[in-house]
C-alpha cells in the first residue's frame, strides 16, 4: 500500500497543537494528515508541569485561557474518553519581597481589566489557603478557577481522537521547506519526499521558524530550555497550582501524590550543553529549583528528586503566540511562539485554528492581538 501523500490539510508538528487542531478539523469532514519530526508528543507538549492557568497571562491571551477554562476544560476527559486529570482548585502565585508584591499586583490588575476573577491576598490568607506555605511569604495572588491537568494524558488522548476520526499520522518525517504554486503554498518537501494539500497548518514549536522562512514569513522565535522534576509520592496536601512571582519553579502535586515542578536555574544561557536536539538535563537545575522550593516550602525539604527531564519551548520576543492565516501566503496558517504556556490554552486555540482554516477568522475567541502583521514594519 502506497503512503499517503495529499490531503485537504496537512499539519506540520504533532504537539497539543497539531493533534487538537487535527480532530477539530477532522469533526468537520476533512482528510486531515500530520507530519512529526519525532514522537507525538515528543516536544514541549509533554515536557511541562500541566498548568491550566489565566491568572499572569498577557491581557492579548487571556481570552483563549478564560474560555477554555470554561468551556472545553471542564468536560475534556468525557470528550476525549481520557482521564487528563484536570483539577481545578485554583492557582497561588506567590511572593516574599515587595518587588515581588510589585509583580503580581501588575499582573491582577491588567487581568483583573478583562474581567478575570483574581485578587491579591496577604501572605496569611495564602497560608489559610494552603497551610504548608512558608511564613516568609508575604503576599500572594489567588485565582480560584485555574488549574492544573496531565500533559501526556491530554497530548495522546487528542491525538487517539484525531485516529479514531480518520486522521493520518507520519511520523519520523522531517520537514525542510514549503513550497508554493501560482502563489499558494501547496507543497511540504521533507526528507522523505513531498507531501501536498491546499491547507496547510505550520504548528512545529520553535522550529516553525525556519520553516516559514522559507517562503518569505518570519516571525521573532527563538528556543528556550525549560526543565521539570517529580518528586516521590507523598500524602495528599494540596491541590492548587502554584507559581512565584519571581518565577524561579511552579507546579502541583499529581493525583498520585508526586510533585510536578517546572523551572530553570537561571543560568541555562551559560550552561547548557543542549546545542542540539537531545534533550539532557542540566545538573544545576534541579538543585537551583529545589532550593527554591525549600523556601516557599521548608516541609519539602527531605522529599526525594525521582526524575527530572528537560525539553524546548518557543520564546517570541513579545511571549505571546502567533495565531493567523498568513495574508502574503494564501493557505498558510501558522500557530507558534506559545513561549511555554501554551498548554491550558491548547484546547481553545485548536478551535481558533479551526475557524481560521474554515471560516477565514476566529469567531468565537478574539485572537486578533495574535496575528502575524504585528512584527510588520510600520509606514
Amino acid at each position: 500500500m502506497l503512503e499517503k501523500r495529499t490531503a485537504d490539510v496537512i499539519i506540520i508538528g504533532g504537539g497539543i497543537m497539531g493533534c487538537s487542531t487535527a480532530y477539530r478539523l477532522a469533526k468537520e469532514g476533512l482528510d486531515v494528515l500530520v507530519l512529526e519530526k519525532k514522537e507525538i508528543g515528543n516536544g514541549g507538549s509533554c515536557r511541562n508541569a500541566g498548568g491550566v492557568r489565566q491568572s499572569a497571562r498577557d491581557p492579548k491571551e487571556l481570552p483563549l485561557a478564560m474560555y477554555a477554562v470554561a468551556n472545553i476544560w471542564p468536560t475534556l476527559s468525557e470528550e476525549l474518553g481520557v482521564d487528563v486529570e484536570y483539577v481545578q482548585k485554583g492557582n497561588i502565585r506567590l511572593g516574599l519581597t515587595e518587588k515581588d508584591i510589585g509583580i503580581l499586583e501588575a499582573h491582577t490588575a491588567k487581568s483583573t481589566k478583562v474581567g478575570l476573577d483574581v485578587k491579591m491576598i496577604s501572605g496569611d490568607e495564602a497560608r489559610e489557603i494552603c497551610p504548608y506555605m512558608s511564613k516568609e511569604i508575604i503576599a500572594a495572588s489567588w485565582c480560584p478557577t485555574d488549574g492544573h491537568a496531565n500533559p501526556l494524558k491530554a497530548t495522546l488522548g487528542y491525538y487517539r481522537k484525531a485516529l479514531e476520526m480518520g486522521v493520518t499520522f507520519i511520523t519520523g518525517v522531517r520537514v525542510l521547506a514549503l513550497e508554493k504554486v501560482a502563489g499558494r503554498v501547496c507543497k511540504v518537501v521533507t526528507d522523505d519526499g513531498v507531501y501536498e494539500a491546499p491547507q496547510i497548518l505550520l504548528c512545529a514549536g520553535y522550529e516553525s521558524r525556519a520553516i516559514a522562512n522559507t517562503v518569505g514569513v518570519d516571525v521573532p522565535v527563538e528556543r528556550q530550555f525549560n526543565e521539570v522534576l517529580v518528586t516521590e509520592a507523598m500524602p495528599k496536601m494540596f491541590d492548587i497550582m502554584l507559581g512565584v512571582a519571581g518565577g524561579e519553579f511552579y507546579g502541583h502535586q499529581s493525583e498520585h501524590g508526586s510533585f510536578v515542578l517546572g523551572g530553570n536555574s537561571g543560568l541555562q544561557a551559560f550552561t547548557s550543553n543542549n546545542a542540539g536536539e537531545n534533550f539532557v538535563t542540566n545538573p544545576l537545575t534541579a538543585p537551583s529549583i529545589s532550593r527554591g522550593i525549600m523556601r516557599y516550602f521548608p516541609c519539602l525539604k527531605d522529599v526525594k528528586v525521582v526524575r527530572t527531564w528537560s525539553g524546548w519551548y518557543d520564546q517570541c520576543i513579545d511571549v505571546l503566540p502567533v495565531i493567523d492565516n498568513v495574508k502574503e501566503v494564501p493557505g498558510l496558517t501558522v500557530a507558534f511562539g506559545f513561549s511555554g504556556h501554551g498548554f491550558g490554552i491548547s484546547p481553545a486555540v485548536s478551535l481558533a485554528i479551526k475557524e481560521l482554516m474554515t471560516e477565514g477568522k476566529s469567531k468565537t475567541i478574539d485572537i486578533s492581538q495574535l496575528t502575524y502583521d504585528r512584527f510588520k514594519t510600520k509606514s
